[in-house]
């Protein structure tokens, strides 16, 4: 003989509501691991496809080099559309147009360094504050070592250390960026986003390079440190990271 015990309505819209409950916990948690295997394959994807990109234009200008060189012509590479600027002195008593281009730059400290897409304004800009800064055109490298050693995210209007690919993702997935590898390509090729993504990095904080300035207050075609360093502002930034 069996007894049947009448469950109360209330008790029964509790566990169904429980069961609801689990059964949506369960379902977000496997659609947080799947996102977090894609995320770790579509990382390694975009980093072996960039390498692949890096090796395939090296290979070309080297080709294109031995082409002309066989014809007897000369090769001109592409001009450069990124420049890496650190402002290596201070501003006392300077007129307010240098100082005004400096807080535009975001250099508004001495070793502050930041990218800078090149172009005819932004040539002008350098010119007119060369004295108080140091610039040339970085390497993948360079642009590596800044974004891993230094880099620094403006979240909501702070300096936040960049440790993690979800804090580029959260700001800049809208523009097809989602971890460090992406950023760093957009900053080193100029891309369509560079605005945004050199936007979400912090100004680079350095250190007085290792064994000192040469002279700071001369061009560096004349012995000192100012100026455009073409390829050899990368020299300066490995002993300044």
């Amino acid at each position: 003989m069996y007894l049947y015990i009448r469950v109360p309505e209330v008790v029964r819209k509790r566990l169904a509501r429980s069961k609801l409950r689990k059964e949506k916990k369960d379902a977000d948690k496997v659609a947080v691991a799947k996102k977090a295997a894609w995320r770790k394959k579509e990382y390694f994807v975009r980093a072996e496809k960039y390498v692949k990109q890096y090796r395939t234009e090296k290979r070309q200008i080297i080709e294109a080099k031995r082409t002309a060189k066989a014809e007897g012509n000369f090769f001109v590479e592409a001009q450069p559309k990124v420049a890496v600027v650190t402002r290596i002195r201070g501003i006392l008593g300077v007129s307010p147009k240098p100082k005004k281009i400096l807080q535009l730059l975001r250099l508004r400290q001495i070793n502050n360094t930041v990218f800078v897409r090149l172009n005819k304004a932004t040539l002008a800009m350098l010119k007119l504050v060369e004295p108080y800064i140091a610039w040339g055109y970085p390497t993948l490298e360079t642009v590596k070592k800044l974004v891993y050693k230094r880099g620094f995210l403006k979240l909501d209007s702070k300096r936040v250390p960049l440790v993690d690919n979800t804090q580029i993702e959260k700001v800049l997935a809208k523009h097809n960026i989602i971890c460090v590898e992406d950023l760093i390509h957009e900053i080193y090729t100029a891309g369509p986003n560079f605005a945004y993504a050199n936007r979400l990095l912090w100004p680079f904080k350095l250190s007085n390079p290792r064994g000192g300035f040469e002279d700071k207050g001369t061009h560096f075609i004349e012995g000192g440190d100012a100026g455009n360093r073409e390829e050899f502002i990368n020299a300066l930034l490995n002993r300044m990271i």
